[in-house]
C-alpha cells in the first residue's frame, strides 16, 4: 500500500506524519526507520536529532494527538466537576465527545488505527508512557464518577469505567456493525454515536 505523507511543513512534522502512517499500516515493530526516512524524505540523522530513538518517536506520535484530546476533556470536566447539578451524562459527554471528534477527523481516524495497534501489540513501555502522562486524566474523571456514584465500591467503579472506555474505543475505531449511511453527514453520524454511547454508559454505570 503506498504511503501518503504531506511533504509540506517542518521536518519534525513530516517525520511524525510518516510515522503515523507507517505505524498504522505495519505496526510499531513492522515499521523500520529506513522505511520511515524514505517516506518522510529525511535522513536518519534528522530522526535522531528530533527524537533520539524510535521509542521516543512512538511516544511523540501519541503525544501529538493525546495532549490536545485530553486538554479538551479536562477543560470540559473543569466546568462541571463538583457542581450540585452535574449529571452522569455531563461527565460522560466531557469524556466521550472530544474523543469521538478526534476519531472522525481525517487525521484523527488514522491515529485511531495506531491506537488499535497499541492495544493489539501490548507494548509495556508504551503502556507505561501512557499511564505516566495521561493517567491523571482518568483519575480526575474517576473522582467525579465516584462522587456521583457513591453506592459503588472502588473495584466495581473501576470495572465499569474500564468497560465504558472499551466501548468508546470500539466506537472510535469505526469497525462496528453500524456504519455511516451515504445520506447522513459525518457530523450527524458522530452526534448519533455520542448520544447512543452516553445513554449506554449511563445505564452501565448506574445499574444497581
Amino acid at each position: 500500500m503506498p504511503l501518503h505523507v504531506n511533504s509540506s511543513g517542518s521536518t519534525k512534522e513530516r517525520i511524525l506524519g510518516a510515522a503515523e502512517v507507517l505505524f498504522a499500516q505495519r505496526g510499531f515493530d513492522g515499521a523500520s526507520l529506513r522505511q520511515l526516512t524514505a517516506a518522510a524524505g529525511v535522513n536518519l540523522a534528522a530522526v535522531n536529532y528530533h527524537f533520539g530513538s524510535k521509542d521516543k518517536l512512538v511516544e511523540e506520535v501519541f503525544r501529538r494527538r493525546l495532549d490536545a484530546l485530553n486538554a479538551r476533556r479536562l477543560e470540559a470536566l473543569a466546568k462541571i466537576a463538583g457542581a450540585s447539578g452535574t449529571t452522569l451524562e455531563d461527565v460522560l459527554a466531557a469524556y466521550i465527545r472530544p474523543a469521538l471528534e478526534l476519531s472522525h477527523d481525517d487525521s484523527g481516524s488514522l491515529f485511531m488505527r495506531v491506537l488499535a495497534r497499541a492495544f493489539a501489540e501490548h507494548d509495556d513501555s508504551l503502556r507505561q508512557f501512557l499511564s505516566e502522562n495521561y493517567g491523571h486524566v482518568m483519575r480526575q474523571f474517576t473522582a467525579e464518577f465516584a462522587r456521583l456514584l457513591p453506592q459503588l465500591s472502588k473495584p466495581e467503579l473501576y470495572w465499569r469505567i474500564d468497560l465504558v472506555t472499551g466501548a468508546l474505543t470500539h466506537a472510535m475505531s469505526g469497525f462496528g456493525m453500524i456504519q455511516r449511511k451515504h445520506d447522513v453527514s459525518e457530523q450527524v453520524h458522530r452526534e448519533q454515536t455520542a448520544q447512543h454511547l452516553i445513554r449506554f454508559a449511563v445505564a452501565g454505570l448506574s445499574h444497581p
